[in-house]
C-alpha cells in the first residue's frame, strides 16, 4: 500500500542516510531504478537483504561524515555566501548550483572540493524529470538566494519602463522559484532556507509573496517563518533582506525571535584599505558627470544621484551595478581629492566575506568581482540566521535518526504467527 504524501518509508530515509541518489541505491541493491523508485513509495516491500545493505551504506556514510552535523545543497549559489553560514554551523554542502561562469571560477577558487561534491549549472536542467531530480544527492537542508530582480524596486522599475513582464510573469527568472519548489517537493529537505530581497514581501501588491507563502506551506507542507533583515549591526552597509526558513515538521522555531546584536554596528572605516590605487578616484569627467546627473534631478525634486561616505558613516546598499559608476557607494578622500570607488577587496569586507580571521580570493577582474559582490548575501547575517536554526535542525534530524533506528529494529523482531497462519 502506497504511503502517506509526506511520509518517508524506511527504504527512503536509510538512502538519504546513506546520502545516495535513487539510481545508485537501486545499483547497490541490485534492483532497476523503477523497483528502487517503488520501494521508496511504499508500493512494494523490498528484500531483507537489500535493507541490510542500506543499513550499511547510511551507517558508513555516518562514520565518513562524522564531523559533519548535516548535508545540505546550495543552489544559485553565487560565490558561496549561504554555503559559507551552514558550513559555519557544522553543514557539508554536497551540490552547488550556479549558471555564472565568472561566478563558479570564485566558488570553486575559495572552497576547492573534493571529488565527492557535485557543481552544476542552470537549474533548470536539474529538474527537467524524475531522472533529473534525481541526480541531486540526498541532503537534509536546502539553501538557496533564488534570483531576486524580478522582484526587486530597481528591477520592477526598470521592466516597467520597458514594458517587460517581472515576478511570476518573468519567463527567464521569476520562475525559477518553481524549480526551488520541485526540488524541495521531490527531496523532502528536512529544512530549507530562502533569501531574497525585502520588496518580496510588498511586490505586486503582496500577491507574488502569497503565492511563495502558498507553495511553500499549503502544497509542500512545510511549517514557515520569514523575517526581513538588515545587515548593519554586522556590517557598515544598510542592506535589508528577507529570509524564509521552512522545517517538514512542526517545532517551535520563529525567525521572529532571533536576537540582533545590541550594540552599534561598525562603520565604513573599519573595512577600508590604507593605500588604494589611484586607478579607483574617479575621473574628472566621470566625477562632473555624477555632480550635473544629480544637480538635474535635485531640480525636479528627485532624490536620484550618487552618494558620498566618509569613515564615521555606514553605507547604502552595494549593487551589481556597482562597476558602471560606483555612485551609490562613493568614499571621501577630503574636499581637496574627487572620491572614489571602493576597492573589491572593500566590497568583500563590507559583505562580510572578509569577516574576522576569514579571508577571501578574488580571481576574477574587478567589474566580475563587484558584480559577484553586489549580487551577494551578507555573510555574517546568514551565519546568525543558521546559528539561530542550528538547535531546532539538529533535534529535527536526531528525530528522523531516531526514525531509522525505530524501522531497522522493527525489522529484526520475530514475526508474530496467528492461528490463521
Amino acid at each position: 500500500m502506497q504511503i502517506q504524501s509526506g511520509e518517508k518509508t524506511e527504504f527512503k530515509l536509510l538512502r538519504e542516510q546513506a546520502g545516495l541518489t535513487l539510481e545508485e541505491a537501486a545499483r547497490i541493491v541490485k534492483v532497476s531504478s523503477r523497483s528502487a523508485y517503488r520501494y521508496e513509495n511504499g508500493e512494494c516491500k523490498p528484500s531483507a537483504l537489500a535493507m541490510s545493505m542500506l543499513q550499511l551504506m547510511a551507517d558508513c556514510s555516518r562514520e565518513q561524515h562524522g564531523n559533519a552535523k548535516f548535508r545540505f545543497i546550495d543552489l544559485f549559489a553565487g560565490i558561496g555566501g549561504l554555503r559559507l553560514g551552514f558550513e559555519a554551523i557544522g553543514g557539508k554542502c554536497v551540490f552547488s548550483s550556479e549558471w555564472d561562469r565568472f561566478s563558479r571560477d570564485t566558488y570553486v577558487k575559495n572552497f576547492r572540493d573534493g571529488d565527492e561534491h557535485v557543481f552544476g549549472g542552470d537549474i533548470r536542467e536539474f529538474t527537467k524529470d524524475e531522472a533529473s531530480l534525481n541526480q541531486i544527492p540526498a541532503h537534509d537542508v536546502l539553501v538557496a538566494g533564488f534570483p531576486c530582480q524580478p522582484f526587486s524596486i530597481a528591477g520592477v522599475s526598470k521592466k516597467n519602463a520597458l514594458g517587460r513582464p517581472h515576478g511570476f510573469m518573468c519567463d527567464t527568472q521569476g520562475t525559477l522559484f518553481f524549480d526551488v519548489a520541485q526540488i524541495i517537493d521531490y527531496h523532502k529537505p528536512t529544512a530549507f532556507l530562502l533569501e531574497n530581497v525585502k520588496n518580496l514581501v510588498s511586490h505586486d501588491r503582496g500577491k507574488t509573496f502569497a503565492t511563495i507563502k502558498h507553495v511553500l506551506e499549503k502544497e509542500l507542507h512545510y511549517r514557515i517563518s520569514w523575517r526581513v533583515i538588515g545587515s548593519s549591526p554586522w556590517v557598515p552597509q544598510n542592506r535589508e533582506r528577507i529570509f524564509i526558513v521552512g522545517f517538514k515538521k512542526k517545532n517551535g522555531f520563529d525567525l521572529e525571535y532571533m536576537p540582533l546584536p545590541d550594540k552599534a554596528g561598525p562603520t565604513l572605516g573599519s573595512i577600508l584599505e590604507s593605500s588604494p590605487a589611484d586607478k579607483y578616484t574617479l575621473t574628472p569627467k566621470l566625477w562632473e558627470y555624477l555632480q550635473g546627473y544629480k544637480k538635474k534631478h535635485a531640480a525636479k525634486g528627485n532624490g536620484f544621484g550618487y552618494s558620498v561616505f566618509g569613515p564615521k558613516d555606514v553605507t547604502r546598499t552595494l549593487s551589481a551595478r556597482y562597476y558602471k559608476d560606483g555612485s551609490e557607494v562613493l568614499v571621501s578622500q577630503g574636499p581637496q581629492k574627487r572620491p572614489r570607488r571602493l576597492t573589491p577587496r572593500e566590497c568583500a569586507r563590507l559583505m562580510g566575506f572578509e569577516y574576522g580571521k576569514r579571508k577571501w580570493d578574488i580571481p576574477v577582474s574587478d567589474t566580475q568581482a563587484y558584480r559577484q559582490f553586489g549580487n551577494a548575501v551578507v555573510v555574517p547575517v546568514v551565519e546568525s540566521v543558521a546559528r539561530y536554526m542550528e538547535p531546532w535542525l539538529i533535534e529535527a534530524l536526531e528525530s528522523n535518526l531516531q526514525s531509522v533506528n525505530d524501522l531497522s529494529l522493527s525489522r529484526m523482531e520475530p514475526e508474530v504467527v496467528t492461528a490463521n497462519g
